[in-house]
């Protein structure tokens, strides 16, 4: 594992935000989910491709509140722009585990 130093670390823009619609993405190469996701005024909203099929239901995800980095460069994903990076724990069949905060946050809340 490669170190990094504070100064790299300062530069990673993680914010909480709640999850306000999902959408299906068959044109993923591996299945996933597109999300757009509210970080609040400062930010606004932004989408997201995430793997997370396996351990969730399109149903089960809105009003839902996840940690991003929002500070990403746009990536573009099957002709899809996402816009930031839905952090999650990878498990051991590619299963992705979101993280959020275990209480109701205001969206844009900064990680420290």
């Amino acid at each position: 594992m490669e170190e990094i130093n504070w100064n790299d670390f300062e530069k990673v823009e993680m914010r909480v935000g709640s999850i306000t619609s999902v959408e299906d993405f068959p044109e993923a190469r591996d299945p996933a989910y597109k999300l757009t996701i509210d970080f609040g005024e400062e930010i606004g909203e932004k989408r997201s491709s995430a793997q997370i099929t396996r351990r969730y239901t399109k149903e089960e995800l809105p009003g839902r509140q996840v940690i991003a980095v929002v500070n990403f460069p746009v990536k573009r994903i099957a002709g899809f722009k996402s816009e930031c990076l839905v952090l999650g724990v990878l498990g051991d069949n590619k299963d992705v585990v979101l993280l959020s905060p275990d209480q109701k946050m205001p969206n844009g809340s900064k990680i420290a």
